[in-house]
């Protein structure tokens, strides 16, 4: 499984993360990036999403249609910049993932799920049974 001590952390990561930052749009790792795996909790290592659920938002940041286990998801309310947000924090390190948002695809769910990649870790499903997260291979076997 893959974890981090916050003392491993970039100063992005950190920013993000622990001081509830967000990184430049499509300036970021996983924005545009479809590859075939789980987007993981960058310090838990807690799995979050898949990108089975991912999609393109055109807003510069990976979005998602859903997680893959709500009890995940920790989801509070923003008021931060004279907006009114659902900010989502990843329950196992309590880090600021990104906020969710009622704009993303009707046939999905309604939801976007606007994640800052510098929060999260992608495992490519080839290594998710080398990596320790085998369980959730069968999430793609639908």
């Amino acid at each position: 499984m893959i974890k981090k001590d916050k003392s491993d952390l970039t100063d992005i990561e950190y920013l993000v993360t622990q001081q509830d930052g967000t990184e430049p749009p499509f300036d970021n790792e996983y924005w545009n990036h479809f590859d075939k795996g789980i987007y993981v909790d960058k310090l838990s290592g807690k799995p979050l999403f898949t990108s089975d659920d991912k999609f393109e938002s055109d807003c510069g940041w990976p979005s998602f249609s859903k997680a893959i286990d709500d009890e995940e998801i920790i989801e509070l309310v923003d008021k931060s910049f004279g907006m009114l947000r659902t900010e989502v924090r990843s329950e196992g390190s309590n880090s600021h993932l990104g906020h969710v948002f009622n704009d993303g695809p009707k046939e999905r769910g309604g939801l976007r799920y606007c994640i800052n990649s510098a929060a999260v870790q992608f495992i490519p499903y080839e290594k998710l049974e080398a990596l320790g997260y085998g369980d959730y291979i069968k999430l793609f076997d639908k």
